[in-house]
């Protein structure tokens, strides 16, 4: 399947699912995907017939915005912010991951030697359980990194909570009503880019700012655990960092979260961008399948630093300008991939 170019459509829903409005004619439409974040999206509707009264209603928070590519749901999420212009009404919107950063935990709860997507998914049921908007789990695999976490009720945002877990050797990503939750090794491919398919080129950069060959990981002032991993690189030398985790109660999971940011961190992390280069509509991907957490594969030896590599999708964004009576709308569709860790060498 090639990735084509789409056409958008957009609808404004109430939680409960009914439709608000109907945006057919998007004068602009732009969607993102995010790893280990919420995502975003933003519609410029012109309305027509009686929409624009239907329109004049939306409220922050009380309703969605869905979009829609080729007739395909691809994202959809809490309105953040209606703004009504002479131009037309722009909608933006986050992905339902943003109830969870408007979230605290509700109960107190101590894990120990638990699977960190153990640990994900409950803060994730918790979250969501007094006010559901509507959500689901999906667990590509175990993360393989074992913790001891401790949370109490009403202390820290619950996306806070999953962002420090995202630290410590899992991944997890939004699509629609469902958050995936898989480990930070997982590498299945959904596709195959190479320099044709990128006929503007990529950046390749070398992210220095993030090499550490020492981490030191510091749990909760009351467990009193602290754990470091890695030293002197031959070839780096010693770059240390210190991080607080104050969720983590014993020194094996301290240990494990020191191990799991050294593995992320050294070599140092190589990163792939498209930035504004459009992936040719001939590229052998589904735009829909382009998932943060999963990866492509990609070839490209364009840039002085060639790239043969599995490398992992961290962010997608695509956008659609209507055009005008004298310039015809287009589609991008920008991709944002990453390789850290021993992926590295092969770069």
């Amino acid at each position: 399947m090639a990735a084509g170019c789409g056409t958008h459509t957009a609808r404004i829903v109430t939680r409960q699912g009914a439709t608000v409005a109907e945006a057919d004619v998007l004068t602009e439409c732009e969607w993102t995907r995010e790893l280990d974040e919420f995502s975003s999206a933003r519609v410029l509707i012109n309305p027509s017939g009686d929409c624009c009264n239907r329109l004049q209603n939306v409220r922050s928070w009380l309703h969605e915005l869905h979009i829609f590519r080729d007739g395909k749901p691809v994202w959809w999420g809490p309105i953040i912010q209606p703004q009504w212009t002479v131009d037309g009404v722009e909608i933006f919107a986050a992905d339902r991951l943003a109830w969870l950063d408007r979230r605290v935990p509700h109960d107190s709860i101590a894990f120990k030697d638990t699977d960190l997507t153990d640990i994900a998914a409950w803060l994730i049921q918790d979250g969501y359980q007094p006010d559901d908007p509507g959500h689901s789990v999906y667990t590509v695999g175990p993360a393989l990194v074992a913790g001891g976490r401790s949370y109490t009720k009403d202390v820290g945002q619950t996306l806070d909570h999953l962002r420090d877990l995202a630290d410590t050797g899992l991944d997890f990503t939004c699509v629609g009503s469902r958050i995936i939750l898989l480990p930070e090794s997982y590498s299945a491919s959904v596709g195959t880019v190479s320099d044709q398919d990128l006929p503007e080129g990529l950046v390749v950069a070398e992210d220095g700012s993030n090499l550490i060959t020492r981490w030191i990981v510091a749990g909760n002032e009351e467990s009193g655990v602290i754990a470091a991993d890695g030293g002197v690189d031959d070839y780096y030398g010693l770059l240390e960092r210190y991080v607080e985790q104050t969720s983590i109660t014993t020194a094996a999971s301290a240990l494990a979260a020191a191990r799991t940011k050294r593995r992320g961190s050294l070599p140092a992390p190589v990163f792939i961008d498209t930035q504004q280069v459009t992936i040719s509509p001939d590229a052998a991907v589904d735009v829909p399948s382009l998932v943060p957490g999963w990866s492509l594969d990609v070839m490209s030896t364009v840039t002085c630093r060639t790239v043969t590599q599995r490398l992992k999708i961290v962010g997608l964004k695509v956008e659609e300008t209507g055009g005008t009576d004298s310039a015809p709308g287009s589609e991008s569709v920008q991709v944002q991939l990453a390789v850290t860790g021993s992926e590295v060498a092969g770069v």
